[in-house]
């Protein structure tokens, strides 16, 4: 990539992205695995998207914020899949210096919708389960909308400081991020820059927020478990539980794999297992989610017969 000569430095105006691993073999097999993986997770959240769109019995609010966690999902997946493909193909994939921060701030903010969604559904599941009378009154349509403008807003502003940091960081010496997308964490270790302000407002919005999310979680499954432990009848326990458990599947998945990239220090793990985990939750997990939805919620498997029932019928 080209640089700029500045005084006494020369800046770096572009990166190049070292991937997941330089042997040959292992390229072409990473490829197809990940290719099959990028293509089930788009077919698999747009399938999530279409379905709850035309099914009428999932016209809910736990489906409303599903079908927007599915179409985070396949954005933060496009949004690093394709450079890693192509790094599998042409070894050096080179990226602008514009073009890393908008995938990292992509990363970010796409990354932070799903935190705010998982944690606005766990509310959700509390309000259905805790106080099912006043339901249709505290997740109505309009307080809905208003969830949805807070986690986009403030995944903007999360994406921002990561974006702005970026452009306060100063890159003057070698250029080959050891990872296979911009992260955050390897552009600050190319960083010559001695101003440690940059490095540490991007940890503090992201680590705030992710507590906040964790937080709401863990007091609204409180709720729920005492609130299941007092149902006298086991019918009623097993239908309440099973609403919960797609989503805390979601939840520990999602939540383990950022924790330990985020909130674990640094030293505790080596760089290879940095980017196995991030390959984790950017890439396998936005297909894992509608695999589980579909496999245990019952409402959506029903709703998926119906359709797919409807569609026989119709060509015989």
């Amino acid at each position: 990539m080209g640089s700029l000569r500045d005084d006494n430095h020369t800046a770096v105006t572009g990166f190049i992205l070292l991937g997941l691993t330089d042997d040959p073999i292992l390229k072409v097999i990473l490829f197809m695995i990940i290719l099959c993986i990028y293509l089930v997770t788009v077919s698999g959240n747009l399938g999530t998207i279409i379905l709850i769109r035309i099914s009428f019995q999932l016209h809910h609010p736990m489906y409303f914020f599903l079908s927007h966690l599915a179409s985070a999902d396949i954005a933060i997946s496009t949004t690093v899949t394709p450079n890693m493909l192509e790094n599998f193909l042409v070894e050096g994939i080179p990226i602008s210096y514009h073009g890393c921060c908008t995938q990292l701030g992509s990363a970010a903010f796409f990354g932070t919708v799903e935190c705010f969604l998982l944690a606005i559904m766990a509310y959700d599941r509390f309000v259905a389960i805790y106080k099912p009378l006043l339901y249709s009154i505290k997740m109505s349509t309009q307080v809905c909308v208003q969830f949805l403008i807070v986690a986009y807003v403030g995944s903007f502003l999360n994406a921002s400081s990561f974006a702005i940091c970026y452009y306060f960081l100063f890159f003057c010496g070698p250029n080959r991020v050891n990872h296979f997308f911009c992260d955050f964490a390897p552009l600050v270790e190319l960083s010559c820059s001695e101003n440690s302000i940059p490095v540490v407002v991007p940890s503090f919005t992201a680590g705030s927020i992710i507590l906040f999310t964790v937080f709401v979680i863990i007091v609204s499954y409180m709720y729920i478990f005492i609130t299941i432990l007092k149902m006298r009848s086991n019918e009623g326990r097993h239908k309440a539980f099973s609403t919960c458990t797609a989503h805390l599947t979601a939840v520990s998945l999602y939540f383990g794999t950022i924790i330990f990239i985020y909130v674990l220090p640094k030293s505790s793990y080596s760089t290879d297992q940095n980017k196995v985990v991030s390959v984790f939750y950017m890439v396998v997990i936005p297909m894992l989610n509608p695999i589980i939805y579909s496999l245990r919620n019952s409402e959506i498997k029903e709703a998926l017969k119906r359709m797919l029932g409807r569609k026989i019928f119709h060509r015989i």
